[in-house]
This record gives C-alpha cells, sequence and structure tokens, in this order.
C-alpha cells in the first residue's frame, strides 16, 4: 500500500478499507502535530515518519498512532508506536505521554478523517 500525506479529509469508510488491506481492523499513521498533517498507509511508522521527514517535517513534531476506523470515536486512535519512544525529549514509552500532545493529535485526526 502507498503512503499517503493527509491534508485534506478523508472518509472512515475509506480508513476501514485501507485497514482490511492491510492489518484487517487497523491503520497505522504519523501525525505531524505543528503542520497539522497526518501520513496513513505505511507497514511501520517509521515508513511514514521518513515520508514526512523528507517532506520537511521535524521529528519532535512527530507522533505515531494507530487508528481503528471501526472503534467508537472515543476509543479508535491508539497512541502507541516505537517512534514515540525519545527519552531525551521526556517521552520514555511507546505511549505519547504528554496529555497537550495526545489533544493535538486527536484535533488532526478528527479534522482530517470525517464521519
Amino acid at each position: 500500500m502507498e503512503i499517503k500525506i493527509l491534508r485534506d479529509a478523508v472518509t472512515r469508510h475509506e480508513l476501514n478499507e485501507m485497514a482490511k488491506q492491510q492489518f484487517g481492523d487497523m491503520v497505522k499513521a504519523v501525525v505531524d502535530v505543528e503542520q497539522g498533517i497526518m501520513a496513513i498507509g505505511g507497514e511501520l511508522h517509521s515508513d511514514e515518519e521518513a515520508i514526512l521527514l523528507d517532506q520537511g517535517s521535524v521529528q519532535k513534531n512527530l507522533w505515531g498512532i494507530n487508528l481503528y476506523p471501526e472503534r467508537p470515536v472515543p476509543e479508535w486512535i491508539e497512541f502507541d508506536s516505537l517512534i514515540n519512544v525519545r527519552p531525551s525529549g521526556g517521552n520514555r514509552s511507546r505511549y505519547v505521554e504528554s496529555a497537550k500532545i495526545r489533544d493535538a493529535v486527536t484535533t488532526i485526526v478528527n479534522r482530517l478523517v470525517e464521519g
């Protein structure tokens, strides 16, 4: 599957179709909290991260998540990725530990995914 950089909205149905082609019920994504964009469709978060870095993103602004399009809204974003581990930046686990960053990611995802 080709990695896509989302600047405009896609539907949950489109994400669900992508999920079926890859992992069954999940799509990996990397969100740039500074630019308000998101890369989807990679097999690994690091693949999406690399594409965004090539496009001018800064690593400290990139956060890996998993999207489960068929889950209800409060449960459909999972803040878990190896690219999130950055002890020097204060994030010591795969989880996005900062509530401020989780809120920013959630806002961007909700803007880029309709329905």
